[in-house]
């Protein structure tokens, strides 16, 4: 068993969001800040754990208007919740299939959850380190984590969707032994 300490590359990966704007369209954004710790044998995914950080001041959406909305207290209160962490608790890959359930927090509340996703595989970069890639995603109602922020439309519906799409792509990488 080769277990290392792996580094989230993070110009090759990313956290990004969906939710539904007033019913009709849908408002993507990502997070430009986070780090992880991933410790494990990337050919035994069952060894790995994993604790991704994310600064919720670094939300992005490309509105700076509704991003600064988001950073408030109405939301993500970010100035007082700072972080938004993850922390595995049992990693499963079968072929490319990847399943990781971990404790997922957001505004002070944590809540389990099970992200799905592929398993992309391990290589060696031309520098002698190895590296290994995975894109997973997962639905969370945002309620549950206390982001409660709505506004009624004029003929019903409201302007933010509850249902929360979470997706991940990491590339990460550990020195070559």
């Amino acid at each position: 068993m080769a277990v290392k300490n792996w580094t989230i590359d993070k110009a090759h990966s990313a956290m990004e969001f969906s939710v539904k704007h007033m019913m009709i369209s849908t408002v993507r954004g990502k997070f430009e800040d986070f780090d992880g710790e991933i410790i494990g044998d990337a050919d035994d995914f069952s060894t790995m754990k994993a604790k991704v950080t994310i600064k919720a001041k670094s939300i992005a959406t490309g509105n700076p208007d509704r991003d600064n909305h988001l950073r408030s207290d109405d939301l993500f209160a970010s100035e007082k919740f700072q972080d938004i962490t993850f922390v595995s608790k049992k990693v499963a890959v079968k072929g490319e299939d990847l399943e990781v359930v971990g404790d997922l927090s957001i505004r002070g509340t944590t809540k389990e959850v099970t992200l799905k996703g592929e398993y992309s595989g391990k290589v060696n970069d031309p520098w002698g380190n190895e590296r290994f890639g995975l894109t997973a995603a997962t639905t969370i109602n945002r309620q549950d984590y206390g982001v409660k922020w709505n506004m009624v439309l004029e003929g019903g519906g409201l302007m933010v969707g509850d249902k929360v799409n979470l997706s991940i792509s990491i590339e990460a990488f550990a020195p070559k032994n």
